[in-house]
Protein backbone atom coordinates (compact mmCIF):
# COMPACT_ATOMS: atom_id res chain seq x y z
CA UNK A 1 0.00 0.00 0.00
CA UNK A 2 1.31 3.40 -0.74
CA UNK A 3 1.85 5.78 1.76
CA UNK A 4 0.66 10.04 1.26
CA UNK A 5 -0.76 12.33 2.95
CA UNK A 6 -2.78 15.34 1.60
CA UNK A 7 -1.48 18.75 2.91
CA UNK A 8 -5.22 20.23 2.75
CA UNK A 9 -4.47 23.54 4.05
CA UNK A 10 -1.11 23.94 1.76
CA UNK A 11 -3.15 22.01 -1.61
CA UNK A 12 -0.39 19.49 -1.54
CA UNK A 13 -0.28 15.35 -2.00
CA UNK A 14 3.02 13.99 -0.68
CA UNK A 15 3.15 10.38 -1.70
CA UNK A 16 5.77 8.02 -0.66
CA UNK A 17 6.34 4.88 -2.68
CA UNK A 18 8.05 1.81 -0.58
CA UNK A 19 6.58 -0.79 -2.12
CA UNK A 20 5.14 -2.03 -5.45
CA UNK A 21 2.16 0.20 -6.57
CA UNK A 22 -0.91 -1.59 -6.87
CA UNK A 23 -4.07 -0.12 -8.73
CA UNK A 24 -5.88 0.16 -5.47
CA UNK A 25 -3.27 2.61 -4.27
CA UNK A 26 -4.54 5.12 -7.36
CA UNK A 27 -8.12 4.53 -6.56
CA UNK A 28 -7.49 5.73 -3.16
CA UNK A 29 -5.36 8.75 -4.12
CA UNK A 30 -8.23 9.98 -6.07
CA UNK A 31 -10.81 9.41 -3.26
CA UNK A 32 -8.83 11.59 -1.76
CA UNK A 33 -7.67 14.20 -3.90
CA UNK A 34 -10.93 14.34 -6.05
CA UNK A 35 -12.79 16.28 -3.22
CA UNK A 36 -10.30 19.16 -2.86
CA UNK A 37 -9.48 19.72 -6.61
CA UNK A 38 -13.57 19.82 -6.99
CA UNK A 39 -13.16 22.81 -4.11
CA UNK A 40 -10.36 24.58 -5.08
CA UNK A 41 -10.12 23.54 -8.39
CA UNK A 42 -6.33 21.91 -8.08
CA UNK A 43 -3.54 21.26 -6.53
CA UNK A 44 -0.61 23.13 -5.86
CA UNK A 45 1.56 20.61 -6.24
CA UNK A 46 2.57 16.69 -5.59
CA UNK A 47 6.11 15.88 -3.65
CA UNK A 48 6.83 12.19 -4.31
CA UNK A 49 9.68 11.36 -1.71
CA UNK A 50 11.17 8.13 -2.66
CA UNK A 51 14.78 6.48 -2.33
CA UNK A 52 14.37 4.50 -4.91
CA UNK A 53 11.34 3.45 -7.30
CA UNK A 54 9.72 0.81 -6.24
CA UNK A 55 8.18 -0.23 -9.62
CA UNK A 56 4.37 -1.37 -9.77
CA UNK A 57 2.84 -5.33 -8.78
CA UNK A 58 1.17 -5.08 -12.09
CA UNK A 59 0.25 -4.54 -15.32
CA UNK A 60 -3.38 -3.65 -14.11
CA UNK A 61 -1.26 -1.34 -11.68
CA UNK A 62 0.71 0.38 -14.17
CA UNK A 63 -2.51 1.37 -15.89
CA UNK A 64 -4.39 2.71 -13.12
CA UNK A 65 -1.33 4.82 -12.40
CA UNK A 66 -1.21 5.88 -15.99
CA UNK A 67 -4.96 7.03 -16.20
CA UNK A 68 -4.24 8.81 -12.79
CA UNK A 69 -2.08 11.22 -14.24
CA UNK A 70 -4.18 11.32 -16.88
CA UNK A 71 -7.40 12.47 -15.11
CA UNK A 72 -5.58 14.69 -12.78
CA UNK A 73 -1.90 16.17 -14.22
CA UNK A 74 -3.83 19.44 -15.38
CA UNK A 75 -5.31 20.13 -12.03
CA UNK A 76 -1.54 19.92 -10.52
CA UNK A 77 0.51 22.98 -10.45
CA UNK A 78 4.08 21.55 -9.85
CA UNK A 79 5.57 18.27 -8.88
CA UNK A 80 8.52 17.99 -7.01
CA UNK A 81 10.41 14.83 -7.28
CA UNK A 82 12.80 13.94 -3.81
CA UNK A 83 15.34 11.25 -4.35
CA UNK A 84 18.74 10.37 -4.93
CA UNK A 85 17.48 7.98 -7.28
CA UNK A 86 18.99 8.17 -11.17
CA UNK A 87 15.86 6.28 -12.41
CA UNK A 88 13.33 9.01 -10.36
CA UNK A 89 15.43 11.73 -11.77
CA UNK A 90 14.95 11.09 -15.49
CA UNK A 91 10.93 9.88 -16.00
CA UNK A 92 9.49 12.65 -14.35
CA UNK A 93 11.63 15.04 -16.97
CA UNK A 94 10.65 12.61 -19.31
CA UNK A 95 7.06 13.20 -18.36
CA UNK A 96 7.17 16.36 -18.46
CA UNK A 97 6.79 16.28 -22.35
CA UNK A 98 3.55 15.06 -21.90
CA UNK A 99 2.20 16.70 -18.37
CA UNK A 100 1.06 19.61 -17.66
CA UNK A 101 2.67 20.17 -13.73
CA UNK A 102 5.94 22.01 -13.78
CA UNK A 103 8.66 19.18 -12.66
CA UNK A 104 11.58 19.66 -10.22
CA UNK A 105 13.74 17.35 -8.69
CA UNK A 106 15.25 17.61 -5.22
CA UNK A 107 17.96 15.69 -3.40
CA UNK A 108 16.63 13.36 -0.93
CA UNK A 109 17.56 15.20 1.72
CA UNK A 110 15.56 18.47 0.44
CA UNK A 111 12.19 17.93 1.45
CA UNK A 112 12.24 21.25 2.95
CA UNK A 113 12.95 22.92 -0.10
CA UNK A 114 11.09 20.95 -2.48
CA UNK A 115 8.20 21.65 0.04
CA UNK A 116 9.34 25.38 0.02
CA UNK A 117 8.81 25.36 -3.80
CA UNK A 118 5.90 23.88 -4.12
CA UNK A 119 4.13 26.20 -2.08
CA UNK A 120 5.55 29.48 -3.71
CA UNK A 121 6.71 27.93 -7.01
CA UNK A 122 9.97 29.13 -6.34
Amino acid sequence: MIHFELLRDRGILVITPDVPLEKADFERLAREVDPVIASKGKLAGVMVCAGSFPGWRSFDAFASHLKFIADHHRQIERLAVVTDSIFLKVMPRVAELFVHPKVRNFGFEEKDRALAWLETGR
